[in-house]
């Protein structure tokens, strides 16, 4: 049965609230029945998963399971919901304020599943913004000030040991935020600058401190290693000067990204301690599935930063 635009509208929100609970891919070696497709498929809903980009994806799981098979779209919300809360428990755990939203836009819908009403469950879950057992400690900010020092101190190098300190410095950035940060390795024909871990996801990182914009170029370049290597890596450009708007335009037209951009501006909200390097990348990887753009300012994405 064909859903009412009133329907059609309700589920692209849920697929938005949704967005953060599963991967969209399963990482080869974590158990597949944490991801979207595991779930659909653990419910038989397999082959209305259509794979490509995450929130389309989502999208297109429930929209189809309403559309033809009603009577699995409330277990597979509950699914979801419960697979959801083991994946994301050691990081960001659920909150009841994203379980009460999802009700909502539930009930537009036409629905109420028990379960995500049960007074219980909601009271197990924490508000947002609430502090956890599992929440990550904030970074010393004795640690992060120095590391803002030094990066004031790179304007007097030369740009190849600028180009090294710099990869230095940022390393340490990803530690302080508890993100399990590599330094710098080579491989045959290549150079990565290094790699960390948010959310069991690994990012390759590239590092450049030039006078020059990074241009569409250097864009393929990387996202042509970050595409070599394993299905599940994604990267982080670093550029200090910021990004051509002609190569990013040209960059998004070619290709789906599996990389996103930080800039100095972005860097210097960071260390000067207004925002938290784990929340600013997280808001950048969400808005690039969204809209494919692999540059997103911090101070767009944070509209309240002075």
């Amino acid at each position: 049965m064909a859903m009412s635009l009133k329907e059609s509208q309700a589920v692209t929100e849920l697929a938005e609230r949704l967005y953060s609970f599963l991967p969209g891919k399963p990482h080869p070696y974590a158990d597949q029945n944490l991801s979207f497709p595991g779930v659909a498929g653990k419910l038989g809903l397999g082959n209305h998963w259509p794979g490509g980009s995450k929130q389309p994806a989502i999208t297109t799981l429930l929209t189809a399971t309403l559309e033809t098979e009603r009577g699995r779209f409330c277990p597979l919300v509950v699914s979801i919901v419960q697979h959801g809360m083991n994946y994301r428990k050691a990081k960001e755990p659920i909150t009841r304020d994203e379980i009460e939203q999802i009700n909502a836009i539930i009930a537009r819908i036409g629905y109420k599943i028990p379960e995500l009403h049960d007074p219980d469950f909601l009271g197990s879950l924490p508000r947002a913004g609430a502090k956890t057992a599992n929440d990550s400690k904030k970074p010393d900010k004795q640690a992060i000030d120095a590391l803002r020092e030094q990066v004031m101190g790179l304007t007097t190098l030369d740009p190849v040991n600028r180009g090294f300190a710099f990869e230095g410095i940022l390393k340490k950035l990803f530690d302080l935020h508890g993100l399990s940060a590599h330094g710098a390795f080579r491989l045959i024909g290549e150079q990565i600058d290094g790699s960390f871990e948010l959310d069991r996801e690994t990012y390759l990182v590239e590092a450049r401190w030039r006078n020059e914009l990074a241009a569409i170029s250097d864009l393929l370049t990387f996202s042509g290693k970050v595409q070599r290597k394993a299905q599940w890596s994604r990267g982080v450009f670093v550029s200090y000067p910021g990004f051509s708007q002609d190569g990013l335009h040209a960059f998004a037209q070619g290709q789906q990204t599996s990389i996103v951009g930080i800039d100095g501006l972005d860097l210097y909200h960071i260390l000067s301690g207004e925002l938290d390097l784990s929340d600013v990348l997280r808001r950048k990887i969400r808005r690039a599935a969204e809209t494919n753009r692999t540059f997103v300012p911090v101070r767009e994405l944070f509209p309240n930063l002075t």
